[in-house]
């Protein structure tokens, strides 16, 4: 490649990444999930687009995919927060063990009885749709406030499920007898205990590292995080685990944390996501042959009816039985169960491995992802506010950075008022803070003063706290429990404890 040939590469990539982010708008007034924009401009630059470029690289496709899909899951995991999934932990698990078994053996029989396929090819087919794509979950979920056990229990089920999954394609797309169905609950049940561990030790232990290890710059924090949880997937994956489940692990542990210079670190997280998913949308959108596509829609409406109508409800209601929740907030569950771009990417295992008939399945879970999410995604706001779950009662978090000054052994917090923050209209002598932890600096309207203890924080103001290192993290505490109770916070049960003076 010469120079001429790489600065032509970068200003396509450049005008690419340009046209995806102006996408973004569109997407984000239509309701429609990002993917679809995404996947457009693919096929646009395609073979039959505007574009005409050829390309047929499923192998470099499925690569390249796995890499952004790690990205996207340590995103999704830096974002979760532990306190909305803690209680969502059980139903999530049972929807992403029990849940794919019943999707896949629903899906398979419609593929083989109602569209004729081989039951390779059907089974095949039935394990690609069944998992839920973190992606899309993430970038429409948390546009609506939906109760937090539904957000946890979605979130943590897309998090989840990839596993699964994976082996299940991996074992239909591999020649010979598929394994005796016992053989792969025992690999399942291993790679995730696998993931899992790795996970939580390698979240652990990067946290640790990070809280206690002053580094030069505070760039280098978000790399760093960004650094340990892809060693959190390489290390699974290599032991034999479940390298996408703990990636979201160790991703979800350092996000719970607070680690320092958190906001810049999850704005870095939440760019490289989108990069993750411009080129991985992208990418598939140009696998894909449009001509080639018209024979397969049918078939893959048909799959797809089945799939969102009756395996997806039926796994939910089966899988929830023990948890005894209420049938809104299964119904919102059954139609939020999003395809994205998870099972196009596992549809390029049968291409490579040279399944036959891989590419009509390609094709069927391109159409089926691509027309049922164009319906689910955009319906989801109104059938929570049918179904009464809209939750926009819950105070917003308060956006908190620390900086560590070692030398002196005290933190920096530089404190954000958000709108809808119960701290506003409460006196800096109210906040009841820790003895060593003081607010030193008020920022209100482009200009700067010191508060008096009777100064009455307002919504838009930023603080600058000084905190002794014993208590800089009784003093967010506080903070935050202030941010979500007002002045009352701890005596009438709200925010966790009162650590505050009397």
């Amino acid at each position: 490649m010469t120079v001429h040939d790489l600065n032509q590469l970068l200003l396509v990539c450049s005008l690419v990444l340009l046209i995806a982010v102006a996408a973004v708008r569109i997407s984000s007034r239509s309701g429609l999930p990002s993917l679809l924009v995404y996947l457009a401009i693919g096929v646009l630059m395609g073979q039959d687009g505007i574009g005409g470029i050829h390309f047929d690289n499923a192998e470099l496709t499925q690569v390249i995919g796995y890499a952004a899909l790690v990205v996207i899951l340590a995103e999704g995991g830096l974002g979760t927060k532990w306190k909305e999934i803690k209680p969502a932990l059980p139903a999530a698990s049972a929807l992403a063990l029990g849940g794919v078994a019943v999707s896949v053996g629903v899906t398979a029989a419609a593929a083989h009885y109602l569209v004729g396929l081989e039951w390779r090819q059907a089974l095949i087919i039935g394990a690609v749709v069944s998992s839920t794509d973190a992606a899309a979950v993430f970038s429409v979920l948390r546009r609506i406030p939906l109760p937090a056990r539904v957000t946890g229990t979605l979130e943590a089920e897309s998090g989840f499920n990839d596993a699964p999954v994976v082996i299940l394609v991996v074992s239909f797309s591999t020649a010979g007898p598929v394994e005796h169905w016992y053989v792969l609950l025992g690999e399942i049940a291993l790679e995730l205990a696998i993931g899992a561990a790795i996970g939580l030790a390698v979240g652990w232990l990067g946290a640790w590292g990070l809280r206690h290890v002053a580094l030069p710059a505070s760039g280098l924090y978000p790399i760093a995080v960004v650094a340990i949880a892809v060693t959190a997937y390489a290390a699974g994956a290599l032991a034999h685990g479940s390298g996408f489940l703990a990636v979201y692990l160790a991703a979800m542990v350092m996000g719970n944390a607070r680690l320092p210079h958190w906001p810049a670190t999850r704005g870095f997280a939440e760019g490289l996501g989108w990069i993750a998913q411009i080129g991985m949308f992208v990418l598939l959108g140009l696998l894909v042959t449009p001509h080639e596509l018209y024979d397969d829609i049918w078939p893959a409406l048909v799959i797809g009816l089945v799939l969102t109508m009756v395996a997806r409800p039926l796994s939910v209601v089966l899988c929830l039985v023990p948890f005894r929740v209420p049938w809104p907030e299964q119904a919102l569950m059954s139609w939020a169960g999003l395809r994205g771009a998870v099972p196009i990417i596992l549809a390029t295992i049968p291409m490579v491995n040279g399944v036959d008939a891989s590419r009509r399945i390609f094709n069927i879970v391109f159409v089926l992802v691509v027309v049922y999410t164009l319906v689910q995604g955009p319906t989801l706001p109104w059938l929570a506010r049918t179904l009464r779950l809209g939750d926009g009662s819950e105070a917003s978090d308060l956006g908190i950075e620390s900086a560590p000054l070692e030398r002196l052994r005290g933190h920096l917090l530089s404190v954000a008022i958000p709108d809808g923050s119960k701290m506003h209209g409460v006196e800096v002598s109210e906040l009841r803070l820790p003895a060593g932890a003081a607010v030193t600096l008020v920022v209100r309207d482009e200009e700067s003063f010191v508060p008096l203890p009777s100064t009455v924080l307002r919504r838009g103001d930023e603080l600058l706290v000084v905190a002794t290192d014993p208590v800089r993290d009784a003093a967010e505490r506080r903070l935050r429990a202030v941010g979500q109770g007002g002045k009352l916070a701890g005596w009438l049960g709200t925010g966790g404890e009162d650590s505050g003076r009397r």
